[in-house]
């Protein structure tokens, strides 16, 4: 798919994709963002801001409930490209973080399915989805210590509010590779699969996602995001804030009715 087909409004990137393609399944309610360099689908700086952009217009797209991040290949991605960073000017390498983030900044449920090398601006994608599915093949790292630089699209940031200061110097300050099993155990993962079930792992979540109501989905992403700095009683506000908006939602109304009758559901996100 041509990013012009997903209709937005961006002019000045591609309208090929540069290394990866969009895969869109009304009928599941799903949208793929494939990583498709082979053999490490390595990201360009192109690749970043029209990841943005795609993020942007699925977020926009009625007929996508959840968006899933994945990859073709062993490997989820490598890395960023590094003689594209050098060469790029310095109003692009400001908005690294700003693309990397589109993923969180995303209304919908966004999922990463990770296995193989996932590292530098590949794992900081990762770890601006909702959900981080791995397998006994994903390493997660931040190498960025070997080139003299440290990570520059929110990983450290993300990584420390996960897994806390002494895991996340581990991590960043000696450059190490986490497994897929640690990273579960450790919060950075939402579950760790064999690699053999990732793709069935991943379509069972974005089911289960997809059955909730769309509303109340958007709503607690947000609420959870943006009270991820907040004093507890701050957050506890703007939760009742939350709820009691959702209260008077059709999508409230007919969940309290499928509970009554005994069957599931059927949101419309209203």
């Amino acid at each position: 798919m041509k990013l012009d087909q997903l209709g937005h409004p961006a002019t000045t990137l591609p309208s090929e994709p540069d290394g990866f393609r969009v895969e869109i399944d009304p009928g599941a309610a799903r949208a793929d963002v494939v990583l498709d360099r082979p053999p490490l689908n390595v990201v360009s700086m192109v690749e970043r801001e029209q990841l943005r952009v795609v993020f942007e217009a699925l977020d926009a797209d009625e007929r996508v409930r959840v968006i899933v991040l994945r990859a073709q290949g062993p490997h989820f991605s490598s890395g960023g490209d590094i003689a594209g960073f050098l060469a790029a000017p310095p109003e692009h390498v400001s908005r690294l973080a700003w693309n990397v983030a589109a993923p969180a900044r995303c209304t919908k449920p966004v999922i990463a399915a990770t296995r193989g090398y996932c590292f530098g601006v590949g794992f900081e994608l990762a770890l601006a989805c909702d959900f981080r599915l791995a397998t006994d093949t994903t390493r997660y790292a931040l190498p960025e210590q070997k080139l003299g630089q440290i990570p520059g699209s929110g990983g450290s940031a993300r990584l420390q509010k996960m897994v806390g200061l002494t895991r996340a110097k581990d991590i960043v300050m000696r450059s190490r590779r986490i497994t897929g099993v640690e990273a579960n155990a450790w919060g950075v993962a939402t579950d760790c699969v064999p690699d053999a079930e990732l793709e069935k792992a991943t379509a069972a979540l974005v089911a289960e996602l997809v059955a909730f109501s769309p509303l109340a989905q958007r709503t607690a992403k947000r609420l959870l995001n943006e009270t991820e700095d907040a004093l507890l009683s701050t957050a506890i506000d703007l939760e009742g804030h939350c709820y009691s908006r959702l209260r008077s939602s059709d999508d409230f109304a007919e969940g309290v009715r499928a509970f009554g009758e005994k069957r599931p559901p059927r949101f419309d996100g209203r």
